[in-house]
């Protein structure tokens, strides 16, 4: 009786999980690096390899920092998105090519158009390894101090960027550096 009720029981502590799984949402893995001071990086631009940005750069001004790549489906779904929230200029975007070719790189924001106020090259990933990407597109907001106060895991869709994005910038932007 025992060997018939075993694989019965492993089945339903099997199905659980599955169900537990199914119900949890990616865009809301947490972490470790919310309210705690962005990692420090000092990268090549795309569009002039010879000159770098560093965090430290962005200090005093609110910024989102967008993990993307040309090979990315999501990305492409998203940047429409990030397009349109260019051209409202409510904060500086800052691009993270994240292992990707740079030509490749270069001919996608050649034409699907450019949102980024710089794009910095991650081609052996450890920027991104720092920041804890999990994979592409990943979204982060930063404060005037350089402190993460919000981290979006997937494509932004325009929703995200009125429930989300822009109140939370908007509430950034009004306090003190």
């Amino acid at each position: 009786m025992l060997k018939y009720l075993l694989p019965l029981i492993l089945f339903i502590v099997m199905a659980i999980f599955l169900a537990i799984g199914l119900g949890l949402k990616p865009n809301e893995i947490p972490s470790p690096l919310l309210n705690k001071p962005a990692p420090a990086f000092a990268a090549p631009k795309l569009q002039a390899p010879n000159e770098k940005l560093a965090a430290a750069d962005l200090k005093g001004q609110v910024w989102l920092f967008n993990v993307w790549a040309s090979w990315c489906v999501s990305c492409r779904e998203e940047h429409p998105v990030l397009n349109q929230l260019a051209r409202q200029q409510a904060v500086v975007i800052i691009g993270l090519n994240y292992k990707d070719d740079p030509a490749a790189a270069k001919n996608w924001l050649d034409t699907l158009g450019n949102p980024y106020n710089v794009s910095i090259m991650d081609q052996d990933g450890r920027i991104g390894l720092d920041w804890g990407v999990y994979g592409v597109p990943e979204t982060f907001v930063m404060d005037k101090k350089g402190i993460v106060r919000y981290k979006h895991t997937g494509p932004v869709m325009p929703d995200d960027v009125q429930t989300i994005f822009l109140p939370l910038i908007a509430q950034l932007q009004a306090e003190a550096p």
